[in-house]
């Protein structure tokens, strides 16, 4: 178990961030910004679980522990492994992305049919999940991103297209299986309205 006794070191006052492998990179290259954004994800997931229970708390735990082994993987580049390492890099798994789907349809199956898009809010948890979709999808993007140019763990990529999908529908089961959820009015349902 690694010991953090230090919270500051100073290496990165000149703009620069160490990566999974020891090399120091711009702390905006883009795999430092998806890393980061997958951090951030984590963080609004935090804020998500202070409304959850049961089950669903425990499904917001073990996704928080995800994103904490999907940010290891991002944070170092080579897929293959580093032959003077004691032990491989930590890397994402398709038994990740196959849980998330299980979860999802289990989800789904009891959820109220849906015939308009859905704003966000409703109740307290479900904004905070919409929040962390909203803020999933942009760890996807530049994941994606990242991927054209360097080479990417696929189930990384996987996990994250997957996970925006699994905050929607955690969002809808927050709102009373979906009875509840705050529906689009387009601008023509809206005329003379307030």
């Amino acid at each position: 178990m690694v010991v953090l006794n230090r919270i500051y070191t100073r290496t990165g006052d000149s703009g620069e961030t160490a990566l999974g492998n020891g090399a120091r990179v711009p702390k905006h290259a883009l795999r430092v910004e998806a890393y980061g954004t997958v951090d951030e994800t984590n963080a609004a997931t935090g804020l998500a679980r202070l409304h959850a229970q049961g089950t669903l708390d425990g499904q917001l735990e073990m996704i928080q522990n995800d994103l904490f082994d999907l940010g290891a993987d991002l944070c170092r580049p080579e897929m293959e492994r580093d032959a003077k390492a004691d032990h491989p890099p930590l890397r994402m798994s398709d038994s990740q992305v196959v849980r998330l789907e299980a979860e999802i349809d289990a989800m789904n199956d009891s959820l109220e049919p849906l015939r308009s898009f859905v704003l966000p809010g409703g109740s307290a948890l479900a904004a905070y999940l919409h929040l962390c979709r909203t803020v999933a999808r942009r760890a996807e993007r530049l994941a994606v991103a990242l991927a054209a140019q360097e080479e990417v763990n696929p189930a990384a990529v996987k996990y994250l297209n997957r996970l925006s999908d699994w905050f929607f529908v955690a969002a809808r089961m927050a709102n009373d299986e979906g009875r509840s959820d705050v529906l689009w009015q387009p601008g023509a349902n809206r005329q003379g309205q307030p």
